[in-house]
């Protein structure tokens, strides 16, 4: 089984590039992590101040964990949180009874 997280920013105006950067610091540490399976960052075709971040975890005491490390509070928390207009995070688990 693996448990999903995907985020959706909206940034404040001219702040994409700020959060972009964060972000890729963010993902290179995150994908170090025990657990985590995929870290991606992708931003709007049609909208440059959209970002959303899918992240694959094993477990979601895995998630947890990542939430918990220092990356997270340091760029996430302190660094990109700061810059959104708006954040919506949805976490998911796989459908039970449907093969992959």
């Amino acid at each position: 089984m693996s448990y999903a997280v995907v985020a959706r920013y909206l940034t404040r105006p001219g702040k994409e590039d700020e959060v972009l950067t964060l972000l890729d610091s963010m993902s290179e540490a995150s994908r170090q992590e025990p657990g985590n399976r995929q870290y991606r960052v992708h931003q709007g075709a049609g909208d440059p101040r959209v970002v959303v971040l899918y992240e694959e975890y094993d477990s979601e005491a895995d998630f947890e964990a990542h939430c918990a490390t220092d990356h997270f509070q340091r760029y996430v928390l302190g660094g990109v949180v700061p810059l959104l207009e708006s954040r919506d995070v949805v976490r998911l688990v796989p459908r039970e009874g449907v093969s992959a």
